[in-house]
């Protein structure tokens, strides 16, 4: 059996390792640089309201495309960190002034940062609201502790001696920049639900890190604490305490209608999962709504009877779900005859191919003329080339002052273009000229040779020909 004075003696020596495990103090700043930091952030007026400014387009356009990236990028850049932990910090060393001075400033860079993003959503094209978005707009519980365990966080890395990336990591978390932002969104588009959700999103965070750093500045007790005296304490702290619970209350509310809803359609899904399967039917649509607990399908399929859906309504208390309605509409389809499917799209595909194989026999067919057409034509051009060389040799020996000779199949329309014959110009070439006895005979001499009716000649002497 232990004795006590060993028992005593563990138990203090697993309270001084914890202790020094757990302890802040090793590699805490020393006060005076730490309160010098606090006060500095405070400000918002130079670069810090133009890098305010700045990180709000930056989180606007994030928002108004919908990309994480860009968001993310704007809360690390975002200056509004210091005057919320100006607060927690003038409150916790009592320093109505600092708490003045920060509040002011706060009040600042929400209105600078409402009317930019206000300004950027009116001029923008994009008016749709993303998903990025509408995820500011209904704050709940989670929200309070991620801004609570964020600030403790964030007031840890401040009284640190080496500066870590623990701040970028707060920024990023709490997300103070989207939800002005998204208030901003809601003003520009007359949207009053979205801004109060923005907004309100926005007052847990600054609260809740502000009341961290208060927790903070409360266990490490520095130096700076005024004196003031227990009345003016007690009012400070039911003040305090004050906002804290009025900011919670509402998230509470939120989260509980969240946690609601999440189980509700939880255990809708199971119920469908496990009950609504049918052989020859399928859920073609569902729609669930939580508020209303009212269960919407869609069946398309062989027609279920009034009984099984009575039993199905029935097996809704199985699943907890004895208050919610179940609705279901059924899409009735007949049974088909599979063979008698098949061969009517088989006929439909052959008939399909069969007209494809028409239109395509049709354009050869016509290629087919339209190339022996061509051929005929070559021929005919091949003929007439033949002809006229032939005739030039022949009419050279009958006539040995022609030299050279043309000839030209055309076809002689009449004004009225109710008649045509075809004629053939020739025009001879010669270094003397033929007698009109000579001409007619040449005529008449092609004539025969071309088998032409009307042939007209005109005749070109050239004293040298080459």
């Amino acid at each position: 059996m232990i004795s006590p004075p060993f028992h005593r003696h563990f138990l203090t020596t697993a309270k001084q390792a914890l202790r020094r495990r757990f302890s802040l103090q090793d590699d805490q700043a020393d006060f005076e640089a730490i309160d010098r930091t606090l006060r500095d952030g405070v400000a918002m007026r130079g670069t810090n309201l133009w890098v305010l400014m700045l990180a709000i387009f930056i989180a606007s356009i994030g928002l108004n495309v919908n990309s994480t990236a860009v968001i993310i990028g704007a809360m690390l850049i975002s200056p509004l960190m210091g005057p919320i932990m100006g607060v927690g910090y003038g409150v916790g060393i009592n320093d109505y002034q600092l708490i003045e001075k920060a509040i002011g400033n706060l009040l600042v860079a929400i209105f600078i940062a409402l009317l930019t993003s206000t300004l950027y959503f009116l001029v923008s094209p994009l008016s749709a609201a993303q998903s990025e978005l509408l995820a500011r707009t209904t704050p709940t519980i989670w929200d309070v502790l991620i801004a609570l365990f964020g600030g403790l966080a964030g007031m840890i890395a401040v009284t640190r001696k080496e500066k870590s990336n623990i701040l970028p990591g707060v920024a990023i978390a709490t997300a103070l920049m989207p939800p002005l932002c998204t208030a901003g969104y809601g003003i520009a588009n007359g949207s009053l639900e979205i801004f109060l959700g923005a907004f309100y999103l926005f007052c847990i965070n600054g609260v809740f890190i502000a009341f961290a750093t208060l927790i903070l500045v409360g266990y490490l007790h520095p130096p700076h604490m005024r004196f003031v005296n227990p009345q003016v304490e007690r009012k400070v702290k039911f003040y305090t305490y004050s906002v804290v619970l009025c900011t919670i209350l509402p998230s509470i509310y939120l989260a509980y209608g969240l946690v609601t809803r999440e189980v509700f359609q939880s255990r809708v899904h199971e119920f469908i999962r496990n009950e609504v399967v049918f052989e020859n039917s399928f859920i073609a649509r569902q729609n669930i709504q939580p508020e209303s607990q009212l269960i919407e399908l869609t069946l398309v399929g062989q027609k279920i009877s009034a009984g099984q859906l009575a039993a199905l309504s029935h097996k809704l208390a199985d699943y907890h779900l004895a208050q919610a309605k179940l609705l279901v509409r059924q899409t009735v389809v007949r049974e088909l005859d599979e063979a008698k499917l098949k061969k009517s799209l088989l006929s439909e595909v052959l008939s399909n191919n069969q007209a494809v194989f028409d239109a395509k026999n049709q354009q050869i067919q016509a290629l087919e003329a339209q190339v022996a057409q061509l051929t005929a034509q070559q021929g005919q051009q091949a003929a007439l080339r033949q002809t006229e060389q032939t005739l030039l040799g022949e009419f050279a020996v009958l006539f040995p002052q022609v030299r050279k000779l043309a000839l030209a199949k055309s076809t002689l329309y009449t004004t009225d273009r109710q008649e045509s014959t075809p004629v053939l110009l020739v025009t001879v070439i010669a270094n003397k000229r033929l007698s009109r006895d000579e001409l007619r005979r040449s005529a008449d001499w092609l004539k025969v040779k071309t088998g032409v009716a009307d042939v007209r000649l005109t005749m070109d002497v050239q004293s040298q020909l080459p």
